[in-house]
């Protein structure tokens, strides 16, 4: 059968477990959190309960959804970090349990790592499956980071730029909160985006000489522009909301591809991946597709529903960290803050 590994996920506000054997994925069970729409972002208690919630039933479903029996898993893979630490020590404590009452192996991973090996995830029924060539450049994008990684090798990668403040992902979701849009934003922004004019306002750019990125200025003008339009007009918002769509995520994905292309002509690296929940906006992978018929890239972006945080890119890493035979004790503990 190969090499079976249970992943789970809990960095945020998702609870999720997958069964990879070898490199294929045979479940990969998501549960959501609701109850943030209310709050206008995720609330860390609120979803460290939930994750409580939830988690036995997902790990659950993912193992009846795979066919297999718990006894037949080779390793359990986790969300060591970066993430919300409550919710992070329920994934990390279900682990824990699972690996000593099987007598298995326990995998931390890194979140982030994760996100950039979601490309070389495969379905059982996938005939072809295209992934980068080592070396590639990943821009990771999600609602909590944004980063340029270079992916030497599967488990050997070098952040050469990230943000300082905001990522990109958050941006999106503060604007929104600022317009009155329901969290997350950013799904809504893009949508409505194509309806407007790219070009109708302009905003504040950060002025970061290296590959580092800074999206907390573009937010606070994107405060005031709005704030000083509405005192002339109440509704500036509604009578303008596609255009106001439309030019922000023009001005944010322009600033992820500046550096995107900047990075290239540093490392000359023509593989491109996109990884991260970003990675689904609609304007990046048409910025990204117009740069890699000027440059010559060749670009990869995983499919939709495994840029989303999930455990199927957990037991990936998970995969290639049992192959290295790197493991765990059970003292791990998650870490809000972890690098790679």
């Amino acid at each position: 059968m190969g090499l079976t590994i249970l992943g789970i996920e809990s960095s945020c506000d998702d609870t999720s477990a997958a069964i990879l054997k070898d490199t294929y994925i045979y479940s990969n069970v998501i549960s959501g959190q609701e109850v943030h729409k209310n709050y206008g972002g995720v609330v860390p208690e609120l979803a460290s309960r939930a994750h409580q919630q939830h988690i036995i039933p997902v790990v659950d479903q993912a193992f009846k959804k795979a066919e297999i029996a718990k006894d037949q898993v080779d390793a359990i893979a986790f969300t060591q970090g970066p993430g919300l630490l409550g919710s992070l020590m329920v994934g990390t404590s279900f682990a824990k349990a699972f690996a000593l009452a099987k007598n298995i192996p326990l995998i931390g991973v890194n979140h982030l790592q994760a996100h950039i090996l979601s490309h070389f995830i495969r379905d059982p029924e996938e005939k072809e499956h295209s992934v980068p060539r080592f070396p590639f450049l990943c821009l990771l994008v999600s609602g909590g980071h944004t980063q340029l990684t270079v992916v030497r090798d599967y488990l050997e990668m070098e952040i050469i730029g990230e943000t300082i403040d905001d990522a990109a992902g958050e941006a999106f979701d503060k604007a929104g909160k600022i317009m009155n849009l329901p969290y997350p934003a950013g799904p809504i922004i893009d949508q409505k985006a194509r309806e407007g004019d790219p070009h109708a306002f302009k905003f504040t750019r950060p002025n970061i000489s290296d590959l580092n990125y800074s999206f907390s200025g573009l937010k606070t003008a994107f405060l005031y522009f709005l704030r000083d339009r509405v005192k002339e007009n109440k509704n500036f918002i509604n009578e303008h909301f596609s255009d106001l769509c439309a030019s922000l995520q023009y001005t944010i994905v322009d600033i992820l591809m500046d550096k995107l292309i900047r990075a290239y002509e540093i490392t000359g690296i023509k593989e491109i991946a996109i990884a991260g929940g970003v990675a689904a906006n609609s304007g990046l992978k048409q910025a990204v597709s117009d740069a890699a018929g000027k440059y010559g890239w060749n670009v990869y972006i995983p499919r939709f529903e495994y840029t989303m945080d999930n455990a199927a890119m957990i037991a990936m890493v998970g995969y290639y960290k049992y192959l290295r035979g790197d493991f765990e004790n059970m003292d791990a503990v998650p870490h809000a803050r972890l690098r790679y």
